[in-house]
């Protein structure tokens, strides 16, 4: 008798060690298909389809001041670029262009509403901003652990800078 109860609480326990690991791994699915999909969707608050860029295909920028043509490959002014997906956030940037050249990208969007999405923007935006700065173009490294973000900021700022071609 002594032997059969020791069965059946091992059965027990098993079966609860077995719905314990199916609802921990099925919570773990849930939260990930959240942040996945719903999460970025409420906090674009707008058509995000997920997809990274613009669903139409088409880059478009918006001149906020400029024409002053100079010496380098740019118009002088401020060039907006379209925003770009991100996953986590929409990002988009400004241009300015003075005697030629970028002088200065200044981020009009980023992801910031997540703790962590703030604490690597806090680092990588200034690292972006001097870097297109220093290539003059949006040619720049992507950075790990911002790879979409700095895909976003190279296709936002691209659309800025062929709307300043001279």
């Amino acid at each position: 008798m002594a032997k059969y109860r020791s069965n059946a609480n091992s059965s027990g326990t098993f079966v609860s060690k077995l719905f314990l690991t199916a609802f921990v791994a099925l919570s773990f699915v849930a939260y990930v298909l959240h942040e996945h999909f719903i999460a970025p969707a409420q906090a674009n608050g707008s058509n995000n389809n997920g997809a990274p860029f613009p669903s139409n295909g088409v880059q478009t920028a918006n001149v906020s001041s400029g024409g002053g043509v100079s010496g380098g490959p740019y118009k002088d002014g401020t060039y907006t670029g379209s925003q770009a997906d991100a996953y986590y956030g929409m990002v988009q940037v400004q241009a300015t262009i003075q005697s030629g050249k970028i002088t200065g990208v200044n981020f009009l969007e980023y992801p910031n509403h997540r703790r962590t999405s703030q604490q690597i923007n806090d680092q990588v935006m200034p690292w972006l901003q001097q870097e297109a700065i220093q290539a003059q173009s949006a040619q720049v490294d992507l950075i790990s652990g911002a790879t979409l973000t700095s895909q976003a900021f190279t296709v936002s700022l691209q659309a800025a800078l062929n709307a300043a071609r001279n």
